[in-house]
């Protein structure tokens, strides 16, 4: 399965950020791409979360994921991109993550559990948490029929090893860390190493993407099973495409069984 991680630069203007978006599926289709992936926030997104992100939110039935699922038509993909998700129930949005199919299906949508109320900042100001704390895991399909099951995290979601394991345990061959990594001391080593630690614990593929500066660390990248980073971009917009191969997952995890050897295990949610 090709897979590319579209580093962009998102800012305040959806029209801009959808016509950046597809500009960039084009080239990556071009590639030979049967996925592509977009940061967090790469329908609206600026330096600090606040009211602005609910006036931009759209459900997921609205113009920016149409255009979107329209794209993964055209192009025949599976996309992924981070949204602004209005929330019937709160006044602040939803982060969200969506999968639209290369038939324009709604195929998988992820909200983010942890938000970012860390190193000064209070997203949880201005964003709704998910409710729904089940591991998301969707099927993907290649052009060749070849299948890969892919997990979901949001940014400041890698820091919870529970979650990344817990898609371990829902299947997922690749973990896409959607995300705005916000720049500041050591940020950039957490970023890769964090990345590093979930593959290597769970003994999958796992593909960080993020924003660009000056609002987020860029440095996109995809770890295999075993640790070791297969591509990595720098600070600039750019894509990284990489095939990746779900039967390394299996293999990986033959040579090291750790899964097996775990006497520990995440709490069933009463």
């Amino acid at each position: 399965m090709r897979v590319s991680l579209a580093q962009i630069e998102s800012g305040t203007n959806k029209l801009h950020n959808l016509a950046l978006m597809q500009q960039t599926a084009q080239r990556a289709a071009a590639e030979g791409a049967n996925l592509v992936v977009f940061p967090e926030y790469a329908m609206y997104e600026k330096k600090s979360v606040d009211a602005s992100f609910a006036v931009a939110a759209e459900p997921v039935t609205g113009p920016f994921v149409r255009a979107l699922a329209a794209i993964a038509v055209a192009l025949h993909i599976t996309l992924v991109a981070g949204i602004v998700e209005t929330n019937e129930n709160d006044p602040r949005p939803f982060n969200t993550i969506v999968v639209l199919s290369p038939d324009g299906v709604l195929q998988a949508q992820y909200r983010k559990m942890h938000l970012f109320d860390s190193f000064g900042f209070r997203e949880s100001e201005w964003i709704s948490p998910a409710a729904d704390l089940a591991p998301v895991v969707a099927e993907v399909t290649g052009c060749s029929g070849e299948r890969l099951r892919i997990g979901l995290m949001t940014c400041y979601d890698l820091r919870f090893p529970e979650l990344g394991r817990e898609l371990a345990d829902a299947g997922a061959d690749l973990v896409l860390v959607c995300s705005s990594w916000v720049p500041g001391p050591q940020k950039d080593d957490q970023w890769r190493v964090l990345a590093q630690a979930r593959a290597i614990e769970n003994s999958y593929f796992v593909g960080a993407v993020s924003q660009c500066p000056p609002i987020s660390i860029g440095r996109s990248l995809l770890v295999d099973p075993a640790g070791r980073v297969l591509g990595e971009l720098g600070l600039q917009p750019g894509m990284l495409t990489v095939d990746v191969d779900p039967d390394q997952v299996r293999q990986a995890r033959q040579r090291n069984p750790a899964l097996h050897h775990r006497r520990h295990t995440i709490q069933p949610r009463t």
